[in-house]
């Protein structure tokens, strides 16, 4: 069972982390049984809580900005030539 003492409150949803083998992410989710975790460089992974906690650590730096989807241009008709 994980308790506030065990988890210290570290992984609220929003909370920044670092994994040993992931590197730096944001937390999305925290239960008793999974996190997810949205990580800078290898997106959104669930892992069972238990297993995980040991490979994480709280990091100190500032969510980063979300990025925005690039806009494709309107494709304008060829005109036909005559």
């Amino acid at each position: 069972m994980i308790t506030d003492n065990m988890a210290g409150n570290l992984y609220n949803p929003g909370a920044q982390v670092e994994h040993g083998k992931f590197g730096l992410g944001t937390v999305l989710s925290f239960s008793e049984e999974r996190i997810v975790i949205k990580f800078d460089d290898h997106g959104e992974k669930k892992f069972v809580t238990t297993m995980v906690l040991t490979s994480l650590k709280k990091s100190d730096r500032q969510p980063p900005a979300e990025k925005r989807a690039a806009r494709r241009k309107k494709a304008v008709p060829a005109v036909a030539a005559h």
